[in-house]
């Protein structure tokens, strides 16, 4: 069964299904960094177009000071299981846009020689696209003669994986990011396949230190006041509505925030499921989170409230929306501090309680 070929959610790519629940979410994978290069964003508050600080550098990323001395050759195991020996950074191709972000974060920008679509931030906006779609292609990547790809574990499809690491290039698979848990992990991963562990244990110090530093902004509220809030999906244009559950990917990133996932909380075990009046009744959602151009396809703030079930929840009869750009929100990478600022931001105006 084939889906739709649209590009990947930032830090996620859509592999080929192999049983229905896969495919499933390989199809909302598949279709959400199409909504990428459409800008604004909306407000909360109203439905108007706003800007937040965090999101007025999110598409910018912030290289370590120290420049990186890869310690070369090094051998690493893929998570596919395969032994790889790096010897050269010298071109380097990243496969999805997390990867990418974690790569020019740690210093590699100048070695960086391709990108994926959902590398949307300006350091590699002029880099040339490897991707058909949100399948890679392997001659694009070849043609570019890399010394290292990059490409975590739902990089598809398989034949063209098999065909770069056929051709004599080490390959480096990582397990892709699910959680705010696997920031450290994945930074350590890309670190050791370059040869840079100490910058990767600078970078993973900084990242982390940012990261607890915004959870100490989060107000404090009383046992039970936490903030509901549903991840929304949404793509207009096609019709795709989807209620983020426990798989979503965006749980721990709420949590992180002092709120509660609603899809999560009212029983939805998936990944995401189609939107009904039923389902956000359930979830009762205090607030709605959104991708930015998710928000954009369905009209802004007026139009989501005119999905079926929305406007009855609270968070539609107040017109609470959190939008955050799409090439950062799930790619528990650099900059996910950032991310965890705005949906503080943007949650706790002004402080509040975020009721």
């Amino acid at each position: 069964m084939r889906f739709p070929q649209y590009p990947a959610l930032p830090g996620r790519r859509a592999a080929r299904p192999r049983t229905a629940r896969v495919g499933v979410l390989a199809a909302v994978v598949a279709l959400a960094a199409a909504l990428g290069g459409c800008g604004g964003t909306g407000d909360p508050a109203g439905g108007t177009t706003k800007t937040t600080k965090a999101e007025a550098a999110a598409d910018t990323v912030e290289p370590l000071a120290t420049a990186p001395k890869p310690q070369l050759p090094v051998t690493v195991k893929s998570a596919d299981g395969t032994e790889v020996t790096v010897s050269s950074t010298d071109r380097i191709v990243p496969l999805t846009g997390s990867l990418s972000e974690i790569v020019f974060t740690l210093g590699f920008g100048k070695e960086v020689v391709a990108r994926d679509i959902t590398a949307t931030f300006e350091q590699a906006a002029k880099l040339p696209v490897v991707t058909r779609a949100h399948d890679v292609s392997a001659e694009s990547v070849l043609s570019l003669r890399p010394t290292v790809v990059l490409a975590d574990t739902t990089t598809g499809p398989t034949e063209a994986v098999g065909q770069i690491r056929d051709a004599g290039i080490p390959l480096v698979v990582v397990e892709p990011a699910k959680e705010l848990a696997d920031v450290g992990r994945r930074i350590d991963a890309v670190a050791a396949a370059l040869g840079v562990t100490s910058s990767g244990d600078e970078l993973k110090a900084r990242t982390e230190s940012r990261i607890d530093a915004v959870r100490e902004t989060i107000p404090a509220r009383e046992d039970g006041d936490a903030p509901r809030v549903a991840f929304l999906y949404l793509r207009g244009s096609a019709s795709v509505y989807l209620l983020g559950g426990r798989e979503s990917g965006a749980s721990s990133l709420l949590e992180a925030a002092g709120a509660v996932d609603a899809g999560k909380a009212s029983g939805l075990k998936k990944d995401f499921t189609a939107i009904t009046a039923e389902a956000l009744a359930k979830a009762a959602p205090d607030a709605i989170l959104v991708m930015s151009k998710g928000l954009d396809s369905v009209g802004g703030v007026d139009g989501l409230v005119k999905i079926p079930g929305i406007a009855e929840t609270p968070a539609g009869m107040d017109r609470r929306v959190v939008s955050i750009d799409d090439g950062v929100l799930l790619n528990y990478g650099p900059r996910t501090d950032r991310v965890l600022a705005e949906l503080v931001e943007q949650l706790y105006p002004e402080g509040g309680s975020g009721r």
